[in-house]
């Protein structure tokens, strides 16, 4: 048997980005048996990573052990010791050329995120479907003759639930519904008091799990699981690794364009996502989902969509532009595809 091919793949953040590099490595390692794969990423994104064959997972502290250039050339010293065919850089940012700089490597090859592309899209210059992230993952393993098809793609199991995570659901005969309605940025949430509605819709025939992280989104969570029936928040109960089990077994994901939706994909579950000022065509919709899972915003009324591709940036009359899809569209949606 050949001696397995070693690639680094370097993918730091963000959550949804190294979400997206799962099923293209799933993809890779499965047709390419012959590689083996470390992921350069934060420690808290490692259990993405879990159901992998051929790929570990390597830890970079970027904010504490490896931060600045002391730290970065401190971590490149520690992979130097695992002697790589190549570096495969899927971030190409600052901090990832720097550790390129570093490590003891031949042969390096770079995403190319179309950055002109999407200036021209949010500009209003373009409007059209641009290439999907995935593929442009795919793409850099291509170039290095290790071609990717992403159009067959398997998924893990459903995970079994352990006591724990069976208690907090509650035995039940109803589907479920994962519901994640929080976002980096204002403009690519769905108004709070519309997601009430939809909430309350769903509940009455469904069993809804809600997921979201910190302080605030957990109060807003814990209102809506006090106000209606069937509706479970699990914000700071559960780990990622807990989070991704009880996502495996989720009938339908509702989401905003936001990691919670990519981690539902790479699990093989259908989703539902809501667009605001940030739009499928710059290739980020979740991997394998038809086209009208995804619901957008209003562009007569917004004509200036997308404003962004991460949706940090927007006209202050755009911040609830996800308003003008109604909460009948959202539930018609879902229920249509349960």
């Amino acid at each position: 048997m050949p001696k397995q091919k070693h690639i680094l793949v370097i993918r730091l953040s963000a959550m949804g980005d190294v979400a997206m590099t799962v099923p293209v490595l799933r993809a890779l390692t499965t047709q390419h048996p012959e590689l083996r794969i470390t992921v350069l990423t934060r420690a808290f994104f490692k259990p993405f990573f879990r159901d992998l064959q051929h790929v570990e997972v390597f830890s970079a502290d970027v904010k504490g052990a490896h931060k600045g250039v002391f730290g970065l050339y401190k971590l490149a010293k520690a992979l130097n010791k695992k002697q790589f065919y190549v570096v495969a850089d899927l971030h190409n940012v600052l901090r990832s050329k720097m550790i390129k700089k570093f490590i003891k490597c031949k042969r390096f090859i770079s995403i190319d995120k179309g950055r002109k592309e999407k200036r021209l899209l949010t500009s209003g210059t373009v409007f059209k479907k641009l290439k999907r992230t995935h593929q442009r993952y795919a793409d850099v393993f291509g170039g290095l003759g290790f071609e990717v098809d992403l159009n067959h793609p398997h998924f893990p199991k459903k995970a079994i639930l352990s006591p724990k995570l069976q208690e907090l659901l509650g035995n039940h005969s109803m589907k479920r519904i994962g519901i994640a309605p929080f976002a980096a940025h204002e403009g690519k949430m769905y108004p709070l008091t519309l997601m009430k509605t939809v909430i309350e819709n769903l509940s009455k025939d469904y069993k809804l799990i809600l997921f979201g992280g910190g302080p605030y989104e957990s109060e807003i969570l814990n209102e809506f699981q006090t106000s209606f029936n069937n509706t479970i928040n699990l914000a700071g109960k559960v780990s990622l690794n807990e989070e991704m089990d009880v996502i495996s077994n989720l009938d339908v994901m509702l989401s905003m364009d936001s990691g919670n939706a990519h981690i539902a994909a790479m699990l093989g579950v259908k989703v539902v996502t809501i667009w605001g000022v940030t739009h499928p065509f710059a290739g980020f919709a979740p991997f394998n989902q038809p086209e009208h899972h995804a619901l957008m915003a209003d562009r007569e009324a917004f004509p200036l969509i997308p404003t962004s591709v991460y949706g940090n940036k927007y006209p202050e009359s755009y911040k609830e532009a996800a308003g003008s899809i109604s909460p009948k569209t959202i539930v018609e949606k879902i229920k249509s595809i349960i």
